[in-house]
């Protein structure tokens, strides 16, 4: 890793703080979401109507828009480094490892992507109906109900597996 392009080192940090920015951006998302909801059943707070969901949903909306663009960005960037940087995925592991999470987790944050982006449009629209906004949100939860969580998880073991970097093949002399 240290006879790496500038480059591949310069796709490699900025794909590292995308995917800092978005894991934690997710995280304060998910959070906020699911403190729209009592219990299990997706049943709204008592103090939740339809006069006041709008600006809720407003607001969700920055988060929204931060984690759909960064972690595009996110698998980019990776995208390049994997490409730039010719380090040999046979020779390391954790680099291997790290692709695998990072690219079986797509297609399954692909699908919630666009889910956000059906509300990310009802709510720049201006004519947006707060009810079916929130039947996204809970078919969101609903339909992958603890992809998330497994996700978060996932990548803070990749946080770990970047750090320490096990099961590097070493060079035979």
């Amino acid at each position: 890793m240290e006879n790496q392009k500038i480059i591949s080192k310069i796709f490699l940090y900025l794909a590292v703080l995308a995917g800092i920015i978005w894991l934690g951006s997710y995280i304060e998302r998910l959070i906020l979401s699911y403190q729209l909801f009592d219990g299990v059943e997706f049943t709204l707070r008592a103090y939740l109507n339809n006069q006041n969901l709008p600006a809720i949903f407003t607001m969700l909306d920055a988060s929204t828009i931060l984690t759909t663009i960064v972690y595009i960005l996110f698998i980019v960037l990776f995208s390049l480094f994997l490409v730039t940087s010719k380090i040999s995925l046979k020779q390391n592991g954790w680099l291997f490892i790290v692709s695998l999470i990072i690219f079986l987790t797509l297609p399954f944050e692909a699908y919630l992507i666009s889910i956000d982006y059906k509300c990310i449009m009802m709510i720049n629209s201006g004519h947006s109906d707060p009810i079916t906004i929130l039947n996204l949100y809970i078919m969101r939860f609903k339909i992958l109900s603890s992809f998330p969580i497994i996700e978060i998880l996932s990548y803070f073991a990749v946080l770990f597996l970047v750090l320490f970097r096990p099961l590097v093949k070493a060079d035979k002399l």
